[in-house]
């Protein structure tokens, strides 16, 4: 079986977005990213994806993720309430929004991703909802050499326990340091 991989981009001084809600300067890499071997290796990994409602809206158009997102598997959005228009899909990418909160999202994210990974990609939100829940088994944080100073913080009032975590590897793609981390349980 998989694994429940969190992934997130942050500042150094931990935010994920600036004081306006911009992701811009986290992700001004992004061309380079892509074509940086360990993305891609994330991608063949990657057997079904979870996500805040958020992050699914940050998409212009809904319909373009079906054959342009870097993921074309199952996607589970976690929000409130489905959106009244559903998403164009393809055969490989499906969406499943899940109303009954990240337990849900994940068990059916795992049973849709079979033996590959599920890939938890979103905002503050939902990590902090995986890490309370003790359903990430790792996690890749990203950091990008600028101090936000304000927005939204990633590990913001998570309120939990101390959580060991064991480094796996640390790779670099131009700017980007991205630290990969393994939760022990």
């Amino acid at each position: 079986m998989g694994k429940v991989v969190l992934g997130m981009t942050m500042s150094v001084d931990g935010y994920i977005n600036d004081r306006e809600g911009s992701v811009a300067r986290l992700y001004q890499d992004l061309e380079e990213v892509k074509k940086s071997g360990f993305f891609d290796e994330s991608i063949r990994n990657t057997g079904a994806v979870v996500m805040g409602r958020n992050t699914f809206n940050m998409a212009a158009d809904p319909d373009l993720y079906a054959g342009n997102y870097e993921y074309q598997v199952p996607i589970f959005v976690l929000c409130g309430k489905e959106p009244e228009k559903h998403p164009k899909e393809t055969e490989e990418l499906t969406f499943t929004f899940v109303t009954q909160g990240i337990d849900s999202a994940i068990a059916q994210a795992k049973k849709a991703a079979g033996d590959k990974d599920v890939t938890v990609i979103g905002g503050p939100s939902v990590v902090h909802q995986c890490i309370k829940a003790d359903l990430a088994d790792e996690w890749e944080i990203d950091i990008m050499p600028v101090l936000l100073g304000g927005g939204m913080r990633l590990f913001e009032d998570i309120g939990v326990a101390p959580i060991e975590l064991e480094k796996i590897k640390v790779r670099e793609s131009g700017e980007r340091t991205s630290i990969h981390f393994r939760v022990v349980k």
